[in-house]
């Protein structure tokens, strides 16, 4: 993986929504707090450590639930954020709703338990770097990667219970998992309907774009491709409304015909 490929995950999906911010929260039921992550993981372009800190402290004790929808991104931000999960005073139920890729696996598996909305997706790999500099420079990074790596399979093998093994043969092949995939893996601990989802379908008759489709993943290399858009399907009325005026409009380009034959 080219150094290049680290700067452009975060160039390409940072801020995709500068109205929104990278890390909000809000009143759930029952007295809980919803924290969203919807972005990458950076301390300068996305999430960071120190915005879940501040969600975390507003969620004042209350239970939390972390709405996850991320690329990945900053492997040791990532793991200030997973201290601050795993630290909080109140039980942290991660929701992964789109997207849970590269570091952002992190967060999801320090709460004290993970569900995945059905359609969402999840993806491990080795860790990325960029590095400058002489050989030395050069092994002594590569040094440091190993080092990462060993923390995440660490990680990884306490949630599922899978040989250290069969972990690297995972982040080895940069691997994708479904929602039935990471459950029989061990890596989530339920599915969760996406009842918002299949009232879609049933509208357009056809399936409903997944929030995974808003991220750029060319940097990855087996990332699933994204369906090209499709314009949302219009209330029937409004659909009656664009009806007529296409009518209208056929019409008056009728009667400038016959002006212009006329002349």
């Amino acid at each position: 993986m080219t150094p290049n490929k680290l700067m452009q995950l975060l160039r390409d999906n940072a801020m995709r929504d500068e109205q929104r911010p990278s890390i909000r929260a809000q009143d759930g039921e029952d007295g809980e707090v919803d924290i969203y992550v919807y972005d990458v993981i950076d301390p300068i372009w996305g999430a960071s450590a120190e915005g879940l800190l501040a969600a975390l402290n507003a969620a004042g004790g209350k239970p939390v639930c972390l709405h996850i929808n991320s690329p990945g991104g900053d492997v040791f931000e990532a793991r200030a954020m997973a201290a601050a999960i795993a630290g909080y005073e109140a039980p942290v139920e991660a929701s992964i709703d789109g997207l849970c890729a590269s570091a952002a696996t992190y967060l999801a598996l320090a709460a004290s338990s993970v569900c995945m909305v059905d359609g969402a997706l999840m993806m491990i790999h080795n860790s990325w770097s960029i590095a400058f500099g002489d050989k030395t420079d050069m092994r002594s990074t590569a040094d440091l990667l190993e080092k990462i790596d060993g923390t995440i399979v660490s990680t990884y093998a306490k949630k599922t219970g899978a040989t250290p093994e069969q972990i690297q043969a995972w982040m080895d092949a940069e691997t994708w998992f479904t929602c039935q995939e990471a459950l029989d893996a061990g890596f989530i601990d339920e599915i969760e309907p996406n009842s918002q989802q299949a009232d879609a379908e049933e509208d357009a008759g056809e399936p409903a774009d997944p929030l995974m489709a808003r991220w750029d993943l060319s940097a990855y290399a087996k990332a699933p491709k994204r369906a090209p858009p499709r314009e949302p399907r219009k209330p029937a009325a409004q659909r009656q409304d664009i009806t007529a005026l296409a009518s209208a409009q056929l019409q008056a380009n009728r009667n400038r015909l016959r002006l212009v034959t006329q002349i």
